[in-house]
């Protein structure tokens, strides 16, 4: 359903740095670069940051990507605080979302909830 999303940021070189790392610890890179805007993904870009040019005051988004593994979600942990991130929730299952979910949760530079999230999925039963 989403094609894509951007969020605003208040450095964006730091911003980047922060991405840079722990998006290629789930398969994702930076696929264009148009100066303060940049955009990255697998095959084509589906994230995108800018600089910040609306609204007052900060806002709280929170982010979801889709991990590869159980291992690459701990990659994605480790790659964020080796930057200095600070850890909202250690890698666990979360069963209260559904079994077989597997995420950590960090913050990024500018403050948003970032997780990495890998799904063991069982369809239930029709």
């Amino acid at each position: 359903m989403i094609d894509h999303i951007a969020i605003q940021c208040a450095d964006i070189a730091a911003s980047a740095a922060f991405y840079d790392r722990v998006l290629a610890e789930l398969g994702g890179r930076r696929l264009m670069d148009f100066g303060p805007v940049i955009g990255y993904g697998e095959e084509f870009p589906s994230f995108w940051l800018g600089p910040l040019t609306t609204g007052e005051g900060f806002r709280e988004a929170h982010l979801a990507f889709r991990a590869p593994s159980r291992e690459a979600v701990v990659a994605f942990r480790d790659a964020a605080v080796g930057l200095g991130a600070e850890v909202l929730h250690e890698p666990r299952e979360w069963p209260e979302y559904h079994p077989g979910y597997f995420g950590a949760f960090v913050r990024d530079p500018d403050g948003n909830n970032v997780e990495a999230v890998h799904h063991t999925w069982a369809a239930p039963e029709a």
